[in-house]
């Protein structure tokens, strides 16, 4: 379906040294130090994460939370499914790159193009490299997977105007036992402070009840990627427990007009005892 190609069709990093540091060697030192700061629990049922997607010194911490989750998980995950928003262009849909790989300071990603082959078969997905090239709502979670997993396949889709439904669809279709999936979100936008905590606290106890209709775009910009996501964990029986939730004030300092940020974990629904 893609064609063979004599290299990678490698996606460069788009805010490497805004979003987070540009080289190797600090890239690294931060995403290490932000996980060291982390307090997880073990979840040997761990089935994905929320994260949030600005900058390290605005989200890293509550995002570190998240990953750090995945790395006490102890589970040996070959692949994540990473979804989240669209920020600079319309997407229709669900979006999947045409790109074999993504590329961060830390190496290379490689894409799974067989899954996206099976999710544009099913027509739950299109191309859109133009929505992928700038985009920093997936970039920005790769280094973080890059250091608690080192090596994984990725299946990279923005979330535009899709219903639940249709993002669950495509998310089923993709998971199985050894993909960990990723929701990349932020809360609520430019309020004051105690605005902010306020909706952010309403949109959290949404989360937590795997309300896949609550959210809209006032509540998280990724609200179309997080609803896919609580449709799907709906229909599984899926635990959610809540890892942080904060906003750019605690971690800049000025509290007048701050971005939410809150990060949790899914975990798969305990058997029941027979």
């Amino acid at each position: 379906m893609f064609g063979r190609q004599p290299r990678l069709n490698v996606r460069p990093p788009a805010v490497a040294g805004s979003f987070y540091p540009l080289g190797s060697k600090d890239l690294t030192a931060a995403v290490d130090a932000l996980l060291s700061q982390a307090r997880p629990c073990r979840k040997a049922d761990l089935l994905g994460i929320v994260a949030p997607h600005a900058g390290y010194m605005y989200s890293g911490p509550i995002a570190a939370s998240a990953f750090a989750e995945v790395a006490a998980s102890g589970k040996r995950f070959e692949r994540v499914l990473l979804i989240g928003p669209p920020h600079y262009a319309l997407v229709s849909g669900v979006a999947a790159p045409s790109v074999t790989a993504f590329a961060t300071p830390l190496g290379e990603v490689e894409v799974d193009r067989d899954a996206i082959a099976t999710l544009l078969d099913a027509g739950l997905v299109t191309l859109d490299d133009r929505a992928h090239g700038p985009e920093h709502s997936l970039e920005v979670e790769l280094p973080l997977l890059q250091r608690v997993l080192r090596r994984f396949a990725l299946v990279p889709l923005l979330i535009g105007n899709a219903l639940p439904q249709n993002v669950a669809s495509a998310i089923g279709t993709v998971l199985d036992e050894h993909t960990l999936i990723v929701v990349s979100t932020d809360l609520s936008h430019y309020l004051d402070d105690a605005s902010a905590r306020a909706r952010d606290l309403a949109s959290a106890q949404a989360i937590e009840r795997l309300d896949f209709v609550r959210l809209g775009p006032q509540d998280a910009c990724g609200f179309a990627a997080l609803n896919g996501a609580l449709c799907a964990g709906k229909s599984r029986d899926w635990k959610i427990a809540r890892l942080d939730l904060r906003n750019s004030g605690d971690t800049s300092g000025n509290r007048s007009r701050v971005v939410g940020y809150g990060a949790w974990s899914f975990s798969a629904a305990p058997p029941i005892a027979a």
